[in-house]
């Protein structure tokens, strides 16, 4: 019995660099470091490009330490290898790079492809993700490790088109928060590979008349995308249930958030007690049949500008730093505070990143020029960062202000 085949990864650079001069044939090298080199790899007559993608599917590879690392897939090289001996362009099929520079799936905390189209784009990538990493290994801090891992697992996972991402927001009355006077919701699911978008917005009828305005304002009648629904108190907790179960009969359930904790305690409340079972701030390693998972956008922006410290961004500053009114027509900073708005805006700056490039790639198009020379951080200047409302969020100022102790909801 032969030998089991074992497939993986490798690295851009051991391909490109070395994989030429291990070809003991020489007349064999020449066609190898042809059809390997950038301005080949991204030319639409490339043998790897897939039909309908526009351009050079590679993978960016991330580590347990954080850094990161663009790959080739062993069943690319494998394909690179019996095209040209088809071509006729090699004598016979090259040797395969050595098992010692194959890296396995299990060995990285996450794999995600991204798309190159320019030669200059590629080589940029590749040089940029070299420099950062080396910025990681001068910073050493596991809490900014540690969300770099997670922004780069989000992307792998949004890219699986699994399962439902649901974005919620919660709302309360500044004067008594355990008064819960909005439910927003955004979801996406996918249908024969194709996006499926919905979203509502709901207020408690009881508590219509309970209006916010002294510490944060009042937004309940602006919902921008379509019309809100006045839901009984009674009946929320079986909407609310009915919306989570029915999110993802088959398959894992992403619940997104911006600063989760509040309002997963909302959840958790006797005026909601959503079935939160067994639900995880810890992403898995491989693509769920079904479980259920919280992912929190102040994270993610933190991750992507390369935030060290437990400081987290304002919903609306995180939707201005990623220029979610570009993208999205109908956003209006001045309608946040509606909690059908936040779940939306949640939903759009989640997608934003997650459907973006590798973490570092993603900084330096939103930003560009702004990285600091000694760790992978954003470094923008007091005007760009003067509208910042981090630290003063006037939900955390209503809910001192109401005398929060973290006890039951009515």
């Amino acid at each position: 019995m032969g030998l089991p085949v074992v497939h993986g990864y490798y690295r851009f650079t051991d391909v490109f660099f070395e994989w030429a001069k291990a070809i003991p044939d020489e007349e064999d090298r020449g066609p190898l470091r042809a059809i390997i080199s950038p301005a080949a790899l991204v030319d639409p007559a490339h043998p790897l490009r897939k039909p309908g993608v526009d351009g050079i599917e590679l993978y960016i590879a991330t580590f347990p330490s954080g850094e990161s690392r663009p790959v080739f897939s062993s069943a690319q090289l494998e394909f690179v290898q019996q095209w040209l001996f088809a071509m006729g362009l090699t004598k016979e099929p090259i040797p395969l790079p050595g098992s010692d520079w194959l890296i396995l799936r299990e060995d990285m905390a996450s794999l995600s492809p991204e798309i190159f189209n320019r030669a200059d784009q590629l080589k940029k990538t590749t040089k940029m993700i070299e420099k950062n990493n080396k910025r990681l290994k001068g910073a050493g801090n596991p809490l900014l490790t540690a969300r770099r891992l997670k922004f780069e697992r989000v992307r792998e996972l949004w890219a699986e088109k699994a399962g439902a991402w649901l974005a919620i927001d919660i709302e309360a009355w500044e004067r008594d928060h355990t008064v819960l006077t909005e439910f927003g919701w955004s979801r996406i699911r996918w249908t024969d590979g194709e996006m499926v978008e919905d979203k509502a917005h709901w207020i408690v009828d009881e508590y219509k008349n309970y209006r916010n305005g002294t510490y944060v304002p009042d937004r309940r009648m602006n919902y921008d995308y379509g019309e809100s629904e006045f839901v009984p108190k009674r009946q929320l907790k079986e909407r609310v249930a009915n919306l989570i179960n029915e999110s993802a009969p088959a398959g894992p359930l992403f619940l997104i958030f911006h600063d989760a904790s509040q309002d997963i305690k909302y959840l958790q409340s006797s005026a909601i007690q959503a079935p939160l079972t067994n639900l995880s701030s810890v992403l898995p390693d491989a693509t769920p049949k079904d479980g259920m998972f919280s992912i929190d956008s102040a994270e993610l922006i933190s991750a992507l500008e390369g935030e060290t410290n437990r400081n987290k961004r304002s919903l609306e500053r995180t939707c201005q730093l990623l220029g979610v009114a570009n993208e999205e027509p109908q956003y209006n900073r001045e309608n946040l505070h509606n909690a059908g708005n936040d779940a939306h805006a949640t939903m759009l700056c989640l997608k934003s990143m997650a459907m973006g490039e590798s973490i570092d790639t993603q900084r330096e198009k939103r930003w560009p020029g702004q990285t600091s020379a000694t760790e992978p951080k954003t470094i923008f200047t007091p005007y760009e960062d003067e509208s910042d409302e981090s630290e003063e969020d006037p939900e955390a100022i209503m809910r001192e202000a109401g005398g929060y102790n973290g006890e039951d909801y009515s």
